[in-house]
């Protein structure tokens, strides 16, 4: 993602709405100090969090919207970046054909496809890819400078407040794994977002079916993030 074409396309009120809401977000972690009524409207922190809000606006999708939100930028950024890179290719031959694994900016963002992972209208994780998680966990514990936002979606069939319910328990499920197999609780915020954030139209089976789907974003928490600066010589955060 090339930062100089997205700002190009921000409005001037939108650059020192960027510069007012920095100052008031750098020494919150990427997730952690949401509430419910937050987490649709900035997620990050400093100047990115409210290039995140734009971005995740326009993109309606939570994981992107987290990246985006969290980023460093500059120098330190492409340092985070590398830390990333090891990480993704890993995770690409854990999680094999039960993910898609895709470095965004500073980021990594995961999809798992609901199919795999439950049976129809369950929360309960099919056992045959339990080998495949308990290899995703062992991975997120070798890189440990992150923050993990797990998400769960749903298609638009049935109510919304049944479809809300069904994405949290998925997501909750997913975290359970994970949290069994020794990943830090401190490192994981677990939302359910509904039928909301469709990738795809509802209408067809084939829209509906990518719909259903539990989401990642990996972001580098606030150590990370300073040693990044540390060593590339920018003004660390504070």
């Amino acid at each position: 993602m090339k930062t100089t074409s997205f700002l190009a396309n921000i409005p001037c009120k939108m650059v020192l709405l960027v510069m007012l809401i920095s100052t008031n977000f750098y020494s919150c972690n990427s997730f952690k100090k949401l509430n419910n009524a937050q987490r649709g409207a900035i997620i990050g922190v400093g100047t990115g969090a409210a290039m995140g809000a734009a971005i995740g606006r326009k993109s309606k999708n939570p994981a992107i919207y987290a990246i985006v939100g969290s980023a460093v930028g500059g120098i330190a950024g492409t340092f985070v970046g590398k830390y990333m890179d090891k990480q993704a290719e890993k995770l690409k031959k854990d999680l094999d054909v039960l993910a898609d694994v895709e470095r965004v900016g500073e980021g990594i963002k995961i999809t798992m496809k609901s199919g795999v992972l439950f049976d129809f209208n369950s929360s309960k994780i099919n056992p045959t890819v339990n080998e495949n998680l308990i290899k995703f966990s062992e991975t997120l514990k070798q890189y440990p400078d992150t923050e993990i936002l797990v998400a769960g979606h749903t298609d638009n069939v049935g109510t919304e407040a049944y479809n809300m319910k069904l994405s949290q328990q998925r997501a909750d499920a997913v975290a359970a794994v994970l949290k069994a197999n020794n990943v830090s609780r401190s490192r994981l915020t677990v939302l359910g977002y509904g039928e909301k954030d469709a990738v795809a139209d509802n209408t067809l089976e084939s829209g509906r079916e990518q719909n259903r789907r539990v989401e990642f974003a990996i972001v580098a928490n606030d150590k990370l993030k300073k040693e990044a600066t540390k060593a590339t010589g920018e003004t660390s955060l504070k």
